[in-house]
């Protein structure tokens, strides 16, 4: 029998460490910053990253997906209308179809495929970190200031870290957790009707679906949002376990920014 190599704790501890603070460095600049590690921003975040571009995504929980992991009340089944399945085909995930116009996908196959695509594709992802605050410059995002979720919930006075970026998405779901602390820490008038948040209403799947898109775009300079915080953000509906919308909206924003980085902007 072929003897075992003795592990050294050390070692293993060294590595991680090694390892870890290789990517954070690596990452302290970059063209895209993604906040929210649901299917918006992991569908950015892997588009932007084919296209050649240094992205960054932030989750402050644990486990990344937002959202999907759970489908229909812990029933773990989506649903992805017509228009997004070729999103569903474009990363490999299966679907059925359930009656015209209506797709079915495993919510743990959908969402851990999309995770693991996107940190293929070349994105870097740090889980447990949330962003505090945001960079300004020249009344425009340049970055984010960053902590640990473990402080954040201790409440406990810590000072953070930050890193810059080019541009910044709010991809935090239902919360606009990035475009709340613009609004709220800072005198200025975002790109809504009100100039404010306008706030989230409550189900109608087909207006909420349609408008995610609508309202995937620039809220202020250097910051967008995508997904359900596009709709809570510019005042629309949500749309439950139906997440065509999400896909559509991670693909949209992605090449909003996209163009802007071409053309020199950021």
């Amino acid at each position: 029998m072929e003897r075992q190599m003795a592990l050294d704790e050390k070692i293993i501890t060294q590595a991680i460490i090694d390892r870890y603070f290789k990517k954070l460095k690596e990452n302290l600049s970059v063209d895209v910053a993604v906040v929210g590690g649901g299917p918006s921003g992991l569908v950015c975040s892997y588009f932007l990253s084919k296209s050649g571009f240094k992205v960054t995504l932030l989750e402050r929980k644990l486990s990344i997906g937002g959202g999907m992991w759970g489908g229909g009340m812990m029933f773990n089944e989506i649903v992805v209308q017509e228009e997004g399945k070729r999103l569903l085909d474009e990363f490999g995930i299966r679907s059925h179809l359930y009656q015209k116009g209506y797709y079915t996908a495993d919510s743990v196959e959908a969402i851990s495929t999309l995770c693991s695509k996107t940190i293929q594709s070349g994105v870097t992802i740090f889980n447990l970190i949330s962003a505090e605050d945001l960079i300004l410059r020249e009344n425009r995002v340049a970055g984010l200031v960053l902590n640990w979720t473990a402080v954040e919930m201790a409440n406990l006075h810590v000072d953070p870290l930050a890193i810059q970026s080019k541009f910044v998405v709010d991809a935090t779901g239902h919360a606009t957790e990035v475009v709340a602390i613009l609004e709220r820490k800072n005198e200025v008038r975002l790109f809504t009707e009100t100039g404010k948040i306008v706030g989230e209403k409550s189900l109608w799947a087909e207006a909420a679906e349609r408008d995610t898109m609508a309202n995937t775009k620039e809220v202020f300079p250097g910051l967008y949002v995508a997904g359900m915080a596009a709709n809570a953000t510019f005042g629309s509906y949500r749309m439950g376990p139906i997440f065509g919308g999400m896909l559509l909206s991670g693909e949209k924003v992605a090449s909003l920014i996209k163009a802007e980085l071409k053309r020199g902007i950021g």
